[in-house]
């Protein structure tokens, strides 16, 4: 495999600029911000992030994390980007060490089991930090516990994964954006014309899959079934129909993307599926490491 042209920091910031511009159904991107947050404090999370990963190359990851949080709320002032955070700075640490290798769920598990407890506590001051919504209580391992100097970040993972899609990462070493998140983008890219095409077909994909968690953190389990169920519906439209002809068939997705992205925000953005975006972000970054997604990125 040849070396990637990009750093490890830059590819991070490709990665989240490709995911954040992309008209992904309930998120910002560049035909839609928040009241609170837009698409400039996106782009700029994603150029901070790049620049403390290239910056602290001798950084733990640990400390690379809580220096991210802390530079995103200096630069940006809110909590943009906790979820990719965490997702991206492991894998942006192990492509600089190996930077020739093929990015897998064995290399990455590995890389994760050699993390400190020290790296564990830092994890949790950054997610205190940040004060994600929804974050809740646990009876283990809670995050909220400031007197933690040592945390098995893995085991905190563990406890957490059935109710937090970015924990099942770090359990199963990436294995959902392996076998599914990369190849729906490439899929969607090949059957709808383009990158930023195949990025949103992945998004609702994942979504009709998996429960967004932050939906279902902030807004209940009921609220992130029914996101799920409005997504399938848009993936049903593309499936083979003998009375429908292919153009039909994506105007019918369309059609149904569009009046799931109305219902996510027809609720402020309590419905906002950050969740899914953050692994987007994270399929992108393993896809282009991987040269799976190559350019051009159009």
């Amino acid at each position: 495999m040849s070396e990637t042209p990009l750093s490890p920091g830059g590819l991070v910031t490709l990665s989240c600029i490709l995911e954040v511009v992309a008209s992904k159904p309930g998120n910002v991107h560049r035909g839609a911000d928040f009241d609170d947050v837009t698409l400039v404090d996106f782009t700029t999370s994603a150029v901070m992030l790049g620049n403390v990963i290239d910056g602290g190359p001798q950084n733990s990851v640990g400390e690379t994390v809580l220096q991210a949080v802390r530079s995103n709320l200096d630069i940006v002032g809110t909590n943009t980007n906790l979820g990719i955070i965490l997702l991206l700075v492991p894998l942006a640490k192990l492509v600089a060490i190996e930077s020739n290798a093929l990015l897998s769920s064995e290399l990455i598990l590995k890389f994760l089991s050699e993390l400190s407890d020290e790296d564990g506590a830092k994890f949790y001051e950054a997610i205190r930090l940040a004060n994600p919504g929804g974050l809740g209580t646990a009876q283990e391992l809670d995050v909220a516990d400031v007197t933690a100097e040592s945390v098995d970040l893995l085991a905190a993972m563990e406890l957490a994964r059935d109710r937090d899609m970015v924990a099942r990462q770090y359990s199963d070493g990436f294995q959902m954006l392996f076998e599914f998140a990369v190849p729906m983008i490439e899929r969607g890219r090949e059957l709808l014309g383009g990158l930023t095409e195949g990025i949103v077909y992945a998004h609702v994909a994942l979504m009709a899959k998996f429960p967004d968690s932050l939906i279902a953190r902030k807004c209940g389990p009921e609220v992130a079934r029914h996101s799920q169920m409005l997504a399938a519906k848009a993936m049903e439209a593309l499936t083979i129909d003998s009375l429908k002809d292919v153009s039909t068939r994506k105007n019918d997705y369309w059609q149904r993307v569009s009046e799931l992205d109305f219902w996510l925000r027809s609720d402020g953005h309590q419905r906002n599926p950050g969740t899914t975006a953050d692994l987007i972000a994270a399929s992108l970054f393993i896809g282009i490491h991987n040269q799976i997604i190559k350019p051009p990125f159009r």
